[in-house]
């Protein structure tokens, strides 16, 4: 099923028992996937899906960072309870072994041993580990540290 039919869905669902936040961030979902597919001007695929949702989480957890240094705890709870809501749509994430591996047969491949090919690594990481979630933040350090 599309991502889009199922927060369609679950948004009905949400409406039948009155789950008023748990149907704000719902809304907010599917307004960010429809403007993108109307900003395309293509279909959604499931690349551009995981994208915009990566997008959503990322401002989620900046939104509730600032919350909590502003003192304003109830709204960063609120963006946590929305970013849990969109993490459950995503892929599941992979173990620290899957990245380990997925770098250690990029290295293998790609036969980089300095910092400046680090691009390649990365890229050949990331197709490993097509499917998974995984960081790009976490991963590029880590790829750092192998080659340095």
């Amino acid at each position: 099923m599309a991502l889009l039919d199922r927060v369609q869905q679950d948004m009905t669902e949400a409406m039948k028992a009155r789950d008023e936040s748990r149907l704000s961030a719902l809304r907010m979902i599917k307004a960010a996937l429809m403007k993108h597919q109307v900003d395309s001007m293509k279909p959604l695929d499931e690349k551009a899906e995981l994208q915009v949702l990566n997008t959503l989480i990322k401002q989620r957890k900046e939104s509730a960072e600032m919350f909590r240094k502003g003192g304003r705890l109830e709204q960063a709870a609120q963006e946590e309870a929305e970013l849990k809501l969109i993490e459950s749509y995503m892929p599941a994430p992979a173990s620290e072994e899957e990245i380990e591996q997925a770098i250690a047969q990029a290295l293998a491949e790609t036969g980089v041993t300095s910092l400046k090919q680090m691009g390649a690594v990365m890229k050949a990481a990331q197709a490993k580990l097509a499917g998974k979630r995984v960081d790009g933040k976490t991963l590029s350090e880590k790829v750092r540290a192998r080659l340095s």
